[in-house]
C-alpha cells in the first residue's frame, strides 16, 4: 500500500485520484502506524513551509524517518520536497528532515512570485523517476520558494535562474512541480515511482 501522508496541508485528493487511475493501492492517512507499514510513501504539500511542523507533533515525522531508514521509497511533492532539505527561508524556525543539505530560498524580485503554471524542465538521463519521459517535458508548478541545484538534482527548471525541479538519491525522490496536475507526463512519472 502507498501511504499518502495527511498532515493538514497537502493536495491529497488529487494525488489519490492519480494513483487510483494508475491502479495503485493507496490510502490517505494521518496515522503513523500506516506510514510505518506502507510499501511506499508520498508526502504532498501546498502552502506555507511552517505547516510541516505538524509532522513532528503528530509522530508522522518519526514514522517517515524510520521508514526511510528501512529503505521504503519516499516521494516529496512541492513543499513535501522542500521539507526534505534542512529548512526554508519561508519559516526559518521550522526544521526540515535534513535528508539533503541546504535551505530553500525565495525567488528573486526580478520574477513574479509565486511561480504558477506550466514550465519546461531539463531532465538528467540517469533518473529513474523520469525513465521513458521526454528529455524536456512541461510540468505544472505553483511555489514561491525553491531548492538550489545540487548534487541530487535530476531535473532543472529556469525561472529567475535555474533551480531544482526534481531530486533523487537512492530511494529518495522529490519534485517541486505537481505531477498529479501535470497531465499524462505527470502520471507517467508517478507510475515510475510506483514501479520502484
Amino acid at each position: 500500500m502507498i501511504a499518502i501522508v495527511d498532515y493538514g496541508a497537502g493536495n491529497l485528493v488529487s494525488v489519490k485520484k492519480a494513483l487510483d487511475w494508475l491502479g495503485q493501492e493507496c490510502a490517505i492517512t494521518c496515522n503513523p502506524v500506516d506510514v510505518r507499514r506502507a510499501a511506499k510513501i508520498i508526502l504532498p504539500g501546498v502552502g506555507h513551509f511552517s505547516a510541516t511542523s505538524a509532522l513532528g507533533r503528530s509522530g508522522l515525522q518519526e514514522a517517515i524517518s524510520e521508514a526511510i531508514t528501512r529503505k521504503t521509497p519516499f516521494l516529496g511533492i512541492c513543499v513535501g520536497m522542500q521539507w526534505m532539505f534542512e529548512g526554508s527561508e519561508e519559516s526559518p524556525q521550522t526544521p526540515g528532515l535534513r535528508l539533503f543539505s541546504g535551505n530553500c530560498v525565495r525567488f528573486p524580485e526580478i520574477v513574479k512570485s509565486p511561480h504558477v503554471g506550466w514550465n519546461q524542465i531539463e531532465v538528467s538521463s540517469t533518473s529513474r523517476l523520469f525513465r521513458g519521459l521526454p528529455e524536456s517535458p512541461f510540468m505544472y508548478f505553483t511555489h514561491s520558494y525553491f531548492a538550489r541545484v545540487n548534487g541530487a538534482t535530476v531535473a532543472c527548471c529556469d525561472y529567475g535562474g535555474r533551480f531544482s525541479a526534481a531530486i533523487e538519491r537512492e530511494l529518495l525522490f522529490g519534485v517541486q512541480f505537481h505531477p498529479e496536475k501535470s497531465g499524462e507526463t505527470g502520471l507517467r512519472l508517478l507510475a515510475n515511482f510506483c514501479a520502484i
